[in-house]
């Protein structure tokens, strides 16, 4: 039965699917700015080259190469109920076990820290890759010119050389973590399913959800034509405008 733009109208009368799009922003731009704040902070301390470097960096990174479907597994087991680790260290100390699940709100925190922590490295490499191809002829010019070491690192370093140089790696980093965050969807499914009710899914999730067990495949196909078009739009404003930074720097 032809019934035209019907599901597309739905969608914004739907309380869960508005809560899966809030929940999506948060996963998305919540992961990508702890992302990049931690990626840049270790790319930073790892661009010294200490003695170990290579090993905290490989420590780092590793939890990329773990699928998000068994991380979500893993971490199951630090903040379930019974005997969660958590829920065990706290009791130490004490205190009566948390159900940290159980909460719609701290799930999604949950999952966005999660997320962050897993995918960082990728940010992480991304900006080690972008100091390391910063000219230090810059650096070595502004000390010439008397520039004191707190000048250099303050103002001079950061903003005129460091920022606008590590521009095009701001960019990617950003771009990559971001559609990373808003498609998000393996870990949810091992984590929380979802739950409780409808109050840590994502776009992403919804989307199985409708299609698999509210046998809906039409209104399902709608959600992820949506999903779709929000992520092309965002993703391109954010290109956009740091391509336009680039030029303007």
């Amino acid at each position: 039965e032809y019934i035209g733009l019907k599901n597309y109208l739905k969608l914004f009368k739907d309380s869960n699917f508005l809560i899966a799009f809030r929940n999506t922003i948060i996963y998305g731009f919540g992961s990508t700015l702890l992302q990049n704040l931690l990626g840049l902070a270790y790319a930073v301390f790892l661009n010294s080259r200490f003695k170990g470097h290579s090993v905290v960096r490989t420590f780092i990174y590793m939890p990329v190469m773990i699928s998000s479907l068994i991380m979500g597994y893993i971490i199951y087991f630090f903040v379930q109920y019974n005997r969660g680790i958590f829920n065990e260290m706290i009791g130490i100390f004490g205190m009566a076990p948390i159900d940290w699940m159980a909460s719609g709100t701290r799930g999604v925190i949950i999952i966005t820290l999660m997320n962050s922590w897993q995918y960082v490295g990728i940010a992480m490499v991304i900006y080690m890759a972008g100091l390391q191809n910063i000219p230090q002829m810059y650096l070595e010019a502004a000390e010439i010119d008397g520039a004191s070491p707190w000048q250099r690192f303050r103002h001079l370093e950061f903003r005129h050389i460091t920022f606008p140089l590590l521009l095009p790696s701001i960019s990617s980093a950003v771009v990559i973590n971001l559609i990373g965050g808003l498609k998000l969807y393996d870990v949810i499914i091992s984590l929380s399913g979802g739950g409780p009710g409808f109050s840590t899914h994502s776009l992403a999730s919804y989307v199985s959800n409708q299609y698999f067990k509210a046998q809906n495949a039409g209104y399902s196909a709608a959600v992820g034509i949506f999903t779709f078009l929000f992520i092309m739009v965002v993703s391109n404003i954010f290109t956009n405008y740091f391509s336009k930074k680039e030029v303007d720097m």
